[in-house]
């Protein structure tokens, strides 16, 4: 090690709203500590507000349309229209992970997304996101990292990774299994602050990084348990014991965090970020189901049979069923995922081969953002989307043309459904908690500003400020800056932030796709997920 280390700890989907009820409570006393003895501030997210873009914006620096990563599914290409699972072959800049390595810097990364395959880097990764548990051993690096894990006690891939964690959280599930959900993320959260715990014991890095992805998870389906605003004002004794449930996880979350950082050590900078934040929502709006209406879109014969599906399913576990569900000969816009809350335009005339006149994209585009604001909630008849954004303006980029054409944010935040409908706009019975832009940041270290609050920061400013701690320039093609308002002034004369030309793109992670090697037991997993998803019948 070179200097004092950086810990950076991601909470993903952490918002104040929560948090500080809960530090005013007593149940998360570190996270109180952590905030008197550094700075915090709000962080707001990039569009959409959803864990692949945001955290891989929070490792680049960079917003979308430069970094290239949308969503949970990537398309290779503009105009396709089949999909894939976002992978760090997709993420189109340098990333903290890399730029540190190259200057000399070793990291450890545990739980982030997009790191799967794992680049180069000078150090160790244990990969997040929708890895396949059982294809753990691919994604570490460096080779034989898997096998010294193994060794631990409390080792369990199965629990630290499972992509259905990711349907289930917005699908929803049963209320008698989400007793059973919420133990199961205290265990799981507890399973990577082991290998954290284990690896910067042994293997000390200066930039070290884990994410926890709990919360995120139980917000999705206990926020009215979770927020004091949407608590049962007289709790049944069930509720009464999922409210002590999510208080548990909360606790012991906060213990884990604070003997994190003790172990970092006193001369660490420790950041705590979330990649958005959180709020309650009951509304559902079928996109498809109104595209529909207004001429843009055909089911093909079956496809749009709303028949047996719930009015508030948000359509997560069939992604990508558009490919067969609509008639391409007689459709000019679709949404593909709940997640990206977006709508895409075609590349060719409906029925033929012929690109899409530009003219006849801009034209589709204007209806269909006037159509969207135009749109009322039937309860209120208040405005249903707060905002709407074409291409060009939420993803501005090199790589912008990868994004949908129409990008909407609904007045409560609410979910987006790709499902078909008899009913344009459902409302839940109860709250689910879903993304808002508004997370959390909190630092502290040597040279920052103790109990200071400032005023909102970027996600895209974690970048720069990180690698400004460990002593290295910042690339000038970043979006983000180091924010100077957290480092008192004699800090700030003292080391001065620096910048560098910008960074040249990352080489191509190597594929490792042909040294997977499925059992026949994994091949009927995969070949079931693919099923549910759309990509086989």
């Amino acid at each position: 090690m070179t200097m004092a280390p950086t810990l950076l700890i991601g909470l993903d989907g952490a918002t104040y709203t929560i948090l500080d009820p809960y530090v005013e409570q007593g149940i998360m006393p570190f996270v109180g500590e952590l905030m008197g003895r550094g700075t915090r501030a709000e962080l707001r997210s990039v569009m959409p507000p959803l864990t692949p873009p945001a955290w891989t914006s929070l490792m680049t620096g960079k917003h979308p349309g430069a970094h290239g990563v949308f969503d949970f599914f990537q398309r290779d290409e503009p105009d396709s229209v089949y999909l894939g699972f976002a992978s760090s072959q997709d993420v189109r800049a340098a990333t903290i992970w890399t730029l540190a390595s190259e200057g000399g810097r070793r990291i450890l990364s545990l739980n982030f997304p997009l790191m799967f395959p794992p680049p180069p880097v000078e150090g160790c990764i244990v990969p997040g996101g929708m890895m396949p548990w059982r294809q753990l051993r691919l994604g570490c690096h460096p080779a034989g990292l898997f096998d010294r894990l193994k060794e631990l006690p409390g080792f369990n891939p199965r629990e630290m990774l499972d992509m259905e964690l990711e349907v289930k959280a917005l699908e929803g599930c049963p209320d008698d299994e989400i007793a059973a959900w919420v133990d199961l993320h205290i265990r799981r959260e507890h399973r990577w602050f082991e290998v954290a715990r284990h690896l910067m014991q042994e293997e000390p890095a200066d930039l070290m990084a884990v994410l926890f992805d709990g919360v995120d998870k139980l917000q999705h389906l206990c926020w009215r348990f979770i927020d004091p605003a949407c608590r049962p004002a007289d709790p049944t004794p069930w509720e009464q014991g999922m409210i002590e449930r999510c208080e548990r996880y909360f606790r012991e979350l906060d213990g884990m965090l604070s003997e994190l950082v003790e172990l970092a050590g006193p001369e660490a900078t420790v950041i705590v970020a979330s990649d958005h934040g959180f709020g309650p929502t009951r509304e559902v709006f079928h996109v498809n189901s109104w595209l529909e209406r207004e001429g843009y879109l055909t089911w093909a014969q079956g496809g749009g049979d709303a028949e047996g599906r719930h009015g508030t399913d948000v359509g997560f576990a069939e992604m990508t069923r558009h490919v067969n569900a609509v008639d391409w000969t007689r459709t000019i816009a679709y949404a593909a995922t709940p997640s990206s809350q977006g709508i895409t335009i075609v590349g060719t005339l409906p029925g033929t081969d012929t690109p899409l006149p530009a003219d006849v994209r801009r034209k589709v585009t204007g209806e269909i953002v006037e159509g969207l604001r135009a749109l009322r909630r039937p309860h209120d008849d208040r405005p249903l989307v707060a905002d709407v954004w074409t291409r060009e303006e939420a993803f501005a980029g090199p790589f912008e043309a990868l994004g949908p054409d129409v990008t909407m944010v609904l007045a409560d935040a609410g979910t987006v459904s790709i499902l078909p409908s008899d009913e344009l706009i459902s409302r839940r019975d109860e709250p689910r908690g879903h993304h808002r832009w508004e997370g959390i940041f909190i630092a502290q270290g040597p040279g920052i500003r103790a109990g200071a609050q400032v005023d909102e920061l970027s996600i895209v400013d974690v970048a720069p400020l990180v690698l400004h701690r460990l002593g290295l320039p910042v690339p000038d093609d970043m979006a983000g800056r180091v924010p100077t308002e957290i480092l008192e002034p004699s800090e700030l004369a003292r080391n001065a932030p620096r910048s560098a030309p910008a960074a040249a793109a990352p080489a191509p992670v190597p594929d490792r796709s042909a040294d997977l090697v499925l059992d026949a037991e994994e091949q009927a997993g995969v070949m079931d997920r693919l099923r549910a998803l759309g990509y086989v019948e």
